[in-house]
C-alpha cells in the first residue's frame, strides 16, 4: 500500500498558503499528533459539530477536529501534515451488505453482468475457458438475461455450446438463480429423477422433467456440494483483492454477510485475523453466521475473542424469499410474468419465526433478507414477535434489502426499531424492468428511502457487492437520482422517493454505524473515534454540483489513521 502522497497533497500546515512548515507546538495534553489533515472541508456526520476544516489523528483514533487553529496546538516537529487543498472529506464509508470473499474473488472470474448480446457473453465464456487449467470449474458468471438474452432464462446448452468439456457453474448477478452446464449437472446426480428441495426450483425442459440447466434458490445447494472447496491461500488473494477494491472506493468498513461454508468461513476467520495482526487489512469487518447457526454463534461471541478493532462478529443473517429478478421474491398478489406464482419461501416462516425469536434471545443482531412486499411484511411481524417474546432487553433488527414495500408497512420500521439495510444500486439497475415484473402499482412503493426517513426509520445504506458495485458513490449517486440504467426516467424513477447526497452519505456512514452496532467509534469524525476517512475529488454535498456525483472518484483513503489508498 502506498504511503507517500503526491500532487501537493503533502503540503505545510501553513494558511497563508506557503511551502514552507509553519511552527507547531505539542498539545498540553501530552503527545504530538502521528497525522494531521488540514484545509480542507470536513463532513464530520456528528450533529453537534457538521463540519470542520482540520483533523488530527494518533494511534489510529481523532484527537481533534476543528478549524486549522484548532488543531494546530495538536501538532509536533514529526507530525505528518496532509493538505487537503479544500477538497471535501467525510467519514470513511461503512459498506452495510457486502459478500466480502467472494467480492474479491469475482475480480479475477468470469463476469458476465454487462454483456450486451450472447455473441458477447459466449466471447467471455470461450475466453475464461481459455485461460483456466484443465479439470478446474468454471465459476463466477453475474449473468443478466434481461440484458444479454432478451429476458430469454438461459439453459444448460447454451453453456455446452461454449464451454463444453469442464463444469460450469454460474450464478445470476442477484445470486438466486443459477446456471449449471451439462458436466456439472453430471456431477451433481441432478437428473430427471431428482425433486425439487424445499425452498428451491430446478428448471424443467419444455414438456418433460429433464433438468434445463438452471436452478433457483435452494436448488442451487445441490450443485455447490460438488465444486472443490477453496484453499486457504485463495482466500488470502480474494481477502486481499477485495481489501484493495474497498479502499478504492473509500470503503473502510464492511457488514461481510458472508454466506460460506463452516469449513471455509474458518479460514476466512483465520485469514482475517492474520491480515488485521499484521496491519494489512485496512478495512473492519462485521462477520455474520446463518441465521441456521445462530446457537454455535453465540458459543463463538461468548468466549471473547471475537471482538477487535478489525473483525468482529456481526450476528446472523436468514432469508425469507428470493428476489425480484429470479421471480422468487414473496408477493402478496401474482407476478406479470408468472400469474401462477407469488414467489417461494426459502426458510419455512414458522422456522424462521422461532429462529428470529431464538437467535434474539442470546444478544446476536439478527439480519434478515426480504425483499417482496409480502416477505417485508411477514418479516416485520416476526421482528415485533420476537421483542415481545424477548422484553426488556435490546434489540438489533435489520431486513436486508427492504425492496417492496407496501405503505402501511414503511412505518412499522420506526416503530418496531427495525433497520433499513439497503442497496441504492439496486434501484437504477431494477427500473430497467422490474415493472414487467410487478407492475407500475408496486414498483411506485419500491426502494422508498424518502418515506423510511420522514418516519424517521434507521437507513443503512451498502452495496451487496459483487452483486453491485462496491462504489459508495455509485449508490450516493442512485439514491439522489434514481435513473435506471437503460437511461429512461432522466428526471429519476419515481422521482418522490430521492433523497439528498447529504442523506445519502449519511446513510453510508452514521446509519451504518448504528445498524453495526459501533456508532460509538465509527461513522462520524468526531474526538475518540476511528480515524477513517475518504477525500474526494468533488464536493458532493454542493447542491449546485450534484449531477456530477457519478463522475467524483475517491482521490484518498485513510483507515486507523494509515493512508491506505491515494488515487493522484
Amino acid at each position: 500500500m502506498k504511503r507517500a502522497l503526491g500532487l501537493a497533497l503533502l503540503l505545510s500546515v501553513a494558511c497563508g498558503g506557503s511551502n514552507k512548515p509553519a511552527a507547531v507546538s505539542t498539545s498540553s495534553a501530552g503527545e504530538a499528533a502521528e497525522v494531521a489533515l488540514v484545509h480542507g472541508r470536513i463532513f464530520t456526520a456528528d450533529p453537534e459539530h457538521p463540519e470542520a476544516q482540520a483533523l488530527a489523528i494518533s494511534h489510529g483514533r481523532v484527537v481533534a477536529v476543528g478549524s486549522d487553529a484548532e488543531v494546530q496546538p495538536f501538532l509536533g516537529p514529526r507530525t505528518r501534515i496532509i493538505d487537503f487543498q479544500n477538497r471535501r472529506a467525510v467519514p470513511g464509508f461503512r459498506d452495510s451488505h457486502v459478500h466480502f470473499l467472494y467480492g474479491g474473488l469475482g475480480l479475477s472470474r468470469v463476469d458476465l453482468k454487462d454483456a450486451a448480446n450472447e455473441a458477447e457473453l459466449g466471447r467471455r465464456l470461450v475466453e475464461a475457458d481459455r485461460q483456466l487449467p484443465p479439470g478446474r470449474w468454471m465459476l463466477g458468471g453475474n449473468w443478466d438475461h434481461d440484458r444479454a438474452l432478451a429476458g430469454r432464462l438461459p439453459d444448460a446448452a447454451l453453456l455446452d455450446k461454449y464451454v463444453p468439456h469442464r463444469p460450469v457453474f454460474l450464478a445470476r448477478y442477484d445470486g438466486h438463480m443459477a446456471l449449471a452446464n451439462s458436466r456439472a449437472l453430471q456431477l451433481a446426480g441432478i437428473d430427471a429423477r431428482t425433486q425439487d428441495p424445499p425452498g428451491g426450483v430446478i428448471y424443467r425442459q419444455s414438456g418433460t422433467r429433464t433438468p434445463s440447466g438452471l436452478l433457483r434458490d435452494n436448488a442451487m445447494d445441490l450443485v455447490l456440494p460438488k465444486v472443490p472447496p477453496l484453499e486457504e491461500e485463495e482466500i488470502l488473494e480474494g481477502v486481499r483483492a477485495a481489501a484493495r477494491e474497498a479502499h478504492r472506493h473509500g470503503v473502510t468498513a464492511v457488514e461481510d454477510l458472508d454466506g460460506s461454508d463452516p469449513a471455509t468461513r474458518a479460514r476466512l476467520i483465520d485469514v482475517y485475523r492474520r491480515l488485521g495482526a499484521r496491519g494489512e487489512l485496512g478495512v473492519r469487518v462485521d462477520l455474520y453466521w446463518p441465521l441456521a447457526e445462530y446457537a454455535e454463534a453465540a458459543r463463538v461471541r461468548s468466549r471473547g475473542n471475537f471482538d477487535d478493532d478489525w473483525l468482529r462478529l456481526g450476528g446472523v443473517k436468514g432469508f425469507v424469499d428470493g428476489s425480484i429478478g429470479s421471480s422468487t421474491a414473496r408477493l402478496f398478489e401474482p407476478y406479470l410474468n408468472e400469474p401462477n406464482s407469488t414467489g417461494l419461501y426459502v426458510t419455512p416462516p414458522e422456522t424462521l419465526r422461532t429462529w428470529i425469536a431464538e437467535a434474539d434471545a442470546t444478544g446476536l443482531a439478527v439480519a434478515v433478507h426480504a425483499i417482496g412486499d409480502r416477505a417485508n411484511a411477514e418479516l416485520l411481524s416476526m421482528f415485533e414477535n420476537a421483542a415481545r417474546i424477548n422484553a426488556g432487553r435490546a434489540h438489533r433488527f435489520r431486513i436486508e434489502h427492504a425492496q417492496h414495500l407496501r405503505h402501511a408497512d414503511i412505518a412499522r420500521f420506526a416503530s418496531a426499531g427495525v433497520i433499513a439495510s439497503m442497496q441504492p444500486y439496486h434501484a437504477i439497475d431494477d427500473g430497467r424492468w422490474v415493472e414487467g415484473r410487478i407492475g407500475p402499482a408496486r414498483a411506485a412503493s419500491s426502494y422508498t428511502w424518502r418515506s423510511l426517513l420522514n418516519v424517521h426509520a434507521t437507513l443503512a445504506f451498502g452495496s451487496d457487492w459483487p452483486v453491485a458495485p462496491l462504489s459508495a458513490l455509485t449508490g450516493i449517486d442512485a439514491a439522489v437520482h434514481r435513473r435506471p440504467l437503460d437511461g429512461k426516467h432522466p428526471e429519476g424513477w419515481y422521482p418522490a422517493e430521492r433523497i439528498s447526497a447529504r442523506e445519502a452519505v449519511l446513510a453510508y456512514t452514521r446509519g451504518a454505524a448504528i445498524a453495526a452496532g459501533h456508532d460509538r467509534d465509527e461513522g462520524s469524525l468526531a474526538r475518540g473515534k476511528f480515524a477513517d476517512l475518504a477525500v474526494l475529488s468533488r464536493d458532493i454535498l454542493d447542491d449546485t454540483a450534484k449531477d456530477g456525483i457519478a463522475d467524483t472518484r475517491v482521490v484518498l483513503t485513510i483507515a486507523g489513521g494509515q493512508v491506505v489508498y491515494e488515487n493522484r
